[in-house]
Order: C-alpha cells, then sequence, then structure tokens
C-alpha cells in the first residue's frame, strides 16, 4: 500500500506590455467579474527582427494569458458553498433525495448545476447500487446518511457534508474534490484509488479509514494529518509525519 504524493505550485507568467483591468460587482446572490484585456507590441524598428526571432510575439503571448485569467475567473465565480455562507433553505421537492440515483446531470469540476441537488437528512444506508458511478456535483449533503454505502466512481465536487454521516462507505476510485467533510463520520470508510484534491476534514471522525493508493496534494496531506483521528496504520500509509 502506498500513496502517492503530489505537490502543486503556482506558475507565474510574466508577460511584457500586458494590462488586465478587473472590474467585480458581488451582490447576495450574484457573482459577476468582467476581465478585459490588451496587448500591444513596442520597440525599436531595429530589433523587431531580434524579438520575432528569439520570442513568439507578444500579441500572442497577451491573448495566451488573457484567456487563462478568463478561466481562472469562471472558476472563482462557480457556485460553490463557502464555510461562512448561509444554505438555501431546504428544497420542499418530495422526491429531493431520489434525484441523488439520478446525479447532477450537467455537473462539471466547478460545480456547475442548473438545479440544486438537496440532499440533506436523506437516508442512503447500505445502498448498494443506486449511488454508485453518479455526479453529486455541488451537492448539500448535510446531516445526511451513506453508512455502508457504495459510492464507488462517484465523482464529487465542490460538494458540503458537514455533519454528514459515511460510515463503512467505499470510496474506491472516486472523484473527491473540494468536498467539505467538516464534523462529518467516516469511521471506516475505504478511499482506495480515490482522488483527494482540496477536500477538508476539519473535526471529522477518520478512525479505520483506509487509504490506499489515494492520490492527495501535499498540502492537503499536510491537513488531513493533523486530525488525531487516524490510526497509526492510516498516518503510515499517508506518510504522516
Amino acid at each position: 500500500m502506498a500513496s502517492l504524493h503530489v505537490q502543486f505550485s503556482r506558475n507565474h507568467l510574466s508577460t511584457p506590455n500586458l494590462s488586465s483591468r478587473f472590474r467585480r460587482s458581488t451582490e447576495q446572490r450574484s457573482f459577476v467579474t468582467l476581465v478585459h484585456c490588451s496587448a500591444r507590441e513596442n520597440g525599436d524598428d531595429d530589433v523587431q527582427g531580434i524579438k520575432k526571432s528569439l520570442f513568439p510575439p507578444v500579441k500572442e503571448l497577451g491573448c495566451l494569458a488573457c484567456a487563462a485569467l478568463s478561466a481562472f475567473t469562471l472558476t472563482l465565480a462557480s457556485p460553490v458553498i463557502a464555510a461562512n455562507q448561509r444554505l438555501p433553505p431546504l428544497s420542499t421537492d418530495p422526491a429531493r433525495c431520489e434525484q441523488a440515483f439520478v446525479g447532477n446531470t450537467i455537473g462539471q469540476a466547478n460545480g456547475v448545476y442548473d438545479k440544486p441537488l438537496d440532499l440533506r437528512f436523506c437516508d442512503y444506508t447500505n445502498d448498494q447500487s443506486n449511488l454508485k458511478g453518479k455526479t453529486l456535483s455541488a451537492a448539500l449533503m448535510s446531516g445526511a446518511k451513506f453508512d455502508g454505502a457504495d459510492m464507488t466512481e462517484v465523482v464529487m465536487s465542490k460538494a458540503y457534508a458537514v455533519g454528514a454521516s459515511f460510515k463503512g462507505v467505499n470510496f474506491s476510485n472516486a472523484v473527491i474534490d473540494r468536498v467539505n467533510f467538516g464534523k462529518s463520520d467516516l469511521k471506516g470508510a475505504v478511499f482506495k484509488n480515490t482522488v483527494l484534491s482540496g477536500s477538508t476534514f476539519d473535526e471529522a471522525n477518520l478512525e479505520d479509514v483506509v487509504f490506499e493508493d489515494t492520490i492527495i496534494g501535499y498540502i492537503d496531506l499536510q491537513k488531513i494529518c493533523r486530525n488525531e483521528t487516524i490510526n497509526e496504520e492510516g498516518r503510515l500509509v499517508l506518510g504522516c509525519r
């Protein structure tokens, strides 16, 4: 058994003569980000040949940086539930719990959805077929019970699972990305060949959790290792110091 530690770093792209202007308007239920990019070429005519031979055109670099910047701002604008943000009212849809069996049909890595997936206080105890491989992006799971369920190959991106119960859940081959597991009970859960990126486990119960071939970033690993409920075997597999 082994854990793959992947360390991510920020890459800084410095482009001459590139200017960007941001205007952000924030309301209680809306988030708007406008990005304007422009690039121009400066310099004497005598050195233009040197520039073209040694470097790509500055204008092309400017377009590339602008595209990357726009993608980054779209990520920031995605509907993620922050720790200090008030949750929406509980859905009155009588079939809201069954929506987990369908999943978020347009769910993306950034938690985009057409309709909130409200699974709060639902009971999926020992479900062995309906949740497997589902996309639960941006799902609201606080207070729900998934004990003993088969959640292999699920995609949980930016889900809010504070106070939920996942005792003995099989998360093998799943993608658990930026999920808030604060104060949740994960005793005996299995994270085998699971991607655990950007997820938080503050005050969560990680007793007897299996971490096998788990893909986790270095910073995320440091945070998980602070959880004192992880047993010695789990700490050894994770590589906690």
